[in-house]
């Protein structure tokens, strides 16, 4: 077992791991339990964001087989969880076991919370990496994330997914072997739109819609990536619940700047010798001009909600321009119909279907419309 070092001036407990920051640094923050309130980890999200991390940001309610699901697919240093109601005693060994059984036990574990003294040995020994308390500074937390950070290499010998998730990182990192075995889905289906439509939501219906049918398929979703301190708050997963989808989707977030899809191609050849033959590819918020998307999908989606412009804005060139469906979504909002109208306007036989993702509504014609229906290639 690595050393264990007492550090006084932080109330950190440390146990040395690697600190070689030979890739961005990717933590996943959780709220583990029954635990409401997020306001002092979304605090911490932003400042370690600002101080060049990438951020996974999963949300409230989580259990210990959610977050080590998550933390496998988005193949983080670490892992960053609070709890409350001293329920760190029952939750932390569960999550260092459900790590253990997704094939990344080595994904180290960050504890934050009140936790009583008396039980800081005790987690420490059981595998925590670090505790946080009340006074701990947010200075010590952001490098106790750096200092989990190791060089990227296969994980030859472990869960099948794992080894996925890996090899997604060293694409998009550029270091992947150019021997590495690479299939096409069969169907790659792109999802884009201006901030604030509901692309999240929709991909999270979506897997669940799949689930439901049995089938197995993969997400890849983009958030932008800071161009002045190469930081992003990766919040698409926020969306997803994990404790409902389990194994049957692959689910991984991913930091670009502008549309820099450069390792889409290889990332999606990864999925596909995987087993999965269906890619959904969320965009980051889109304007008018953001259409590259269209050049590594097989079927595109737009995601308009009303509000959005005029009959004037619709006929602009650009984004609507490469749409092979339309979503009019968040349908109960007032101007919907005065938005398929226009829709209808321009989308020479297009489909075009409505859907109210946070309540479910149109998702499963969603569903068969951008992934059942055959492909004119």
């Amino acid at each position: 077992m690595p050393k264990t070092i007492h550090d006084p001036t932080t109330s950190i407990e440390k146990k040395d791991r690697c600190g070689d920051l030979s890739h961005r640094p990717r933590v996943l923050l959780g709220k583990m339990g029954l635990d409401g309130h997020d306001r002092g980890v979304k605090l911490i999200a932003r400042l370690m964001r600002d101080s060049g991390i990438h951020v996974v940001y999963s949300g409230l309610w989580q259990t210990p087989r959610s977050l080590a699901l998550s933390a496998r697919d988005e193949d983080v240093d670490c892992i960053a969880v609070s709890m409350m109601s001293n329920s760190h005693r029952v939750l932390v060994p569960r999550l260092l076991d459900a790590l253990e059984a997704v094939g990344r036990g080595d994904i180290a574990v960050n504890v934050g919370g009140i936790i009583p003294q008396a039980d800081v040995q005790p987690l420490l020994d059981a595998g925590v990496r670090a505790v946080y308390h009340t006074g701990t500074g947010l200075d010590a937390i952001v490098e106790s994330v750096r200092a989990c950070v190791c060089p990227y290499a296969p994980l030859a010998h472990t869960e099948k997914t794992a080894a996925l998730a890996r090899m997604v990182s060293m694409a998009h990192e550029g270091t992947l072997p150019q021997s590495t075995p690479l299939k096409r889905p069969a169907l790659i289906a792109g999802i884009t739109g201006a901030p604030g439509a509901g692309k999240s939501t929709l991909v999270a219906a979506l897997a669940l819609e799949a689930g439901r049918r049995g089938r197995r398929i993969a997400v890849v979703a983009f958030d932008p990536m800071s161009p002045i301190t190469s930081g992003a708050l990766l919040g698409d997963r926020l969306r997803i619940d994990s404790n409902a989808i389990g194994d049957g989707v692959f689910y991984r977030s991913l930091a670009i700047v502008g549309e820099d899809y450069q390792s889409l191609p290889t990332i999606a050849g990864l999925i596909g010798a995987a087993g999965y033959d269906t890619l959904l590819v969320e965009t980051v918020g889109a304007g008018q001009n953001d259409v590259a998307i269209r050049k590594h999908v097989d079927r595109t989606a737009v995601v308009v909600v009303p509000g959005m412009g005029d009959s004037v804005q619709m006929d602009k060139a650009g984004i609507l321009e490469i749409a092979d469906l339309f979503v009019a979504n968040k349908a109960d909002y007032a101007g919907e119909a005065q938005l398929v109208r226009e829709l209808l306007d321009i989308a020479s036989g297009r489909p075009i279907l409505e859907t109210v993702a946070t309540e479910g509504r149109g998702i499963a014609a969603l569903y068969d419309a951008l992934i059942e229906a055959p492909l004119n290639r």
